[in-house]
């Protein structure tokens, strides 16, 4: 029984997080979906809506659970007992950059593996950055993000 963390800001959860979450939870025999709280970096949805938005897309998933995490991700999966880092990629500048903070936290951790799993291609063009951006325009952002977060993107930006 192998228990994977799969850290993230997830502001906003996305289809591409969903779709690594599905598939992972086929793989390992639980997920810990960690939502990051980092005090230097500003978030659109607290670390409280981000939580209530994913609980609520992975309620049906009986090995899925998610957390906060104010901390290193290393040492919140030392204290699961967690043998593995998820980490979802689009593209190579996601390989570029999590490979890198891969090494740093197998030096923090060298009995933690990085594992790397691809988003399907309908999803690469996912970040949320973007989704944001559109969302803030009053875009429509129903193809890249679950029905309830795109309702909550336009609550955010209708004040």
């Amino acid at each position: 029984m192998i228990t994977a963390v799969f850290p993230g800001s997830f502001d906003p959860p996305t289809f591409g997080h969903l779709n690594i979450i599905e598939r992972a939870r086929t793989i390992f025999s639980e997920i810990h979906v960690v939502v990051a709280v980092n005090k230097e970096k500003r978030y659109l949805f607290s670390a409280e809506e981000r939580v209530a938005l994913l609980q609520k897309l992975t309620a049906h998933w009986d090995n899925v659970s998610v957390h906060t995490c104010d901390t290193l991700i290393v040492e919140y999966a030392k204290t699961l007992g967690a043998r593995v880092l998820l980490r979802g990629i689009r593209n190579v500048s996601d390989f570029s950059y999590e490979f890198d903070l891969s090494l740093m936290n197998k030096a923090l951790a060298s009995d933690l593996e990085t594992i790397f799993m691809p988003t399907e291609p309908r999803f690469f063009v996912l970040k949320s950055s973007s989704i944001k951006e559109l969302a803030s325009f009053g875009g429509d952002v129903s193809a890249m993000v679950p029905e309830s977060v795109a309702r909550a993107l336009e609550r955010k930006f209708s004040k």
